[in-house]
């Protein structure tokens, strides 16, 4: 496969990162997207960085499942990870996936930590991304 068709073919691509950024995961189990994940690497030319990074990153991808606690806890957690335009990627198991959320846990979570949220984007066959921000940034 050609470069431009793998780009083509990359989900990643829907995330708007951009080639020199240092994205940081969060909540990496044997469930997470391989192919998105390889992906990311790919287009920002730097390996993922992991909870022990100890510098700022340019986005957080935090893989979240419903089991993993309360979401607007952990989401006010990220923040504090993020420079003023970062973003933090959410990625929850699609509806009907093993771990997915109730619908609106998202928008609730959101709105109780201050963070504006855009609309969820497909990033694999189990997992979609939900771009979230501080609002007013």
């Amino acid at each position: 496969m050609s470069t431009t068709e793998y780009e083509q073919t990359n989900p990643a691509v829907r995330l708007d990162l951009e080639p020199g950024q240092i994205v940081q995961e969060l909540g990496y189990d044997d469930d997470v997207d391989h192919d998105l994940r390889e992906g990311i690497e790919w287009l920002t030319g730097h390996d993922l960085v992991d909870e022990d990074y100890d510098d700022i990153a340019d986005a957080v991808l935090l893989w979240f499942r419903a089991e993993d606690g309360d979401l607007a806890d952990t989401l006010l957690d990220v923040v504090g990870l993020l420079p003023e335009d970062g973003a933090v990627w959410l990625l929850t198991p699609r509806a009907g996936r093993d771990g997915a959320g109730e619908p609106d846990a998202v928008e609730d979570a959101a709105r109780s930590t201050g963070l504006s949220r855009t609309p969820a984007v497909d990033v694999g066959p189990d997992w979609e991304a939900t771009r979230l921000a501080v609002t007013g940034k």
